[in-house]
């Protein structure tokens, strides 16, 4: 089972099935969503049937029929959610997004604000792309996860944002990693130093920051600065002294700067 649908489970759980009112339209039995006059519980029994058959796009769109047709409902609020997480499951997740923020907009204090919160950050998550793509999707899913663990820190989403933020921190590191090494390839040397300094600064407990330091040692060197070389080689020797990144800064110190080498 994934965490998310791990995650879910609480509010599949709570999707009940209303009495059936009345015998649904041939128009809802082969899913047309036109607009036609249904009585709140033939639209979401139809909702859940189309869920539970894996129809997800058909499910979120009765579901957001209860709400348009029966807003003031009590089952107009869990349709809004219900409508997020189908679309959610059918891997529309703009759509995704848009159900859960206009949950939130409307009941922002309910119980199941936390969970729509979720639901908007996994689906960022989910859009996240290549480290060689623009990162603008990796960084939303950072926010988001962030507002989650900011405004909902006890939830039970709450330890899984923490684990999805660390990924994808070093999903962000890593891109800033492939534009630091082009810089090199192409001898910008002070362009390339600006971003091994990001991974340092802002990611540091990613796995890119011992590669990072290394590539500090080169554009340092590259640039005639041995002082600030020697600096990040020897921040690289404290904290990862038996990483091949380590060994390579030693090298290139001992080369470029022997005499610092030895005396370390």
């Amino acid at each position: 089972m994934t965490t998310f649908h791990r995650f879910a489970l609480p509010l599949m759980a709570a999707v009940i099935v209303l009495p059936v009112a009345g015998c649904a339209k041939n128009k809802a039995e082969t899913g047309d969503t036109a607009y036609v006059a249904r009585d709140v519980n033939t639209l979401y029994n139809l909702a859940k049937r189309y869920l539970d058959q894996g129809n997800y796009i058909l499910a979120a769109k009765f579901f957001d029929e209860v709400e348009r047709q029966h807003p003031y409902s009590v089952w107009a609020r869990r349709a809004q959610l219900m409508s997020a997480f189908s679309y959610y499951m059918a891997q529309s997740y703009p759509d995704a997004i848009s159900s859960a923020r206009r949950f939130l907009t409307i009941h922002p204090g309910n119980k199941d604000a936390p969970y729509a919160n979720y639901l908007i950050a996994m689906s960022y998550y989910q859009q996240i792309e290549d480290v060689r793509r623009d990162q603008k999707i990796t960084q939303q899913a950072a926010d988001a996860f962030g507002e989650l663990m900011r405004r909902y820190p006890d939830s039970r989403y709450a330890v899984d944002a923490r684990l999805k933020t660390d990924l994808i921190n070093d999903h962000l590191a890593g891109k800033e990693m492939e534009i630091g090494r082009f810089y090199q390839r192409q001898g910008k040397w002070l362009a390339a130093t600006l971003r091994f300094r990001t991974v340092i600064d802002k990611y540091q407990t990613s796995s890119h920051t011992p590669e990072a330091l290394e590539r500090l040692v080169e554009s340092y060197l590259a640039i005639g600065m041995p002082g600030e070389a020697q600096k990040a080689a020897a921040v690289l020797g404290r904290n990862y002294p038996g990483s091949e990144w380590y060994h390579r800064s030693y090298r290139l110190i001992q080369r470029h700067v022997p005499q610092a080498a030895s005396q370390s």
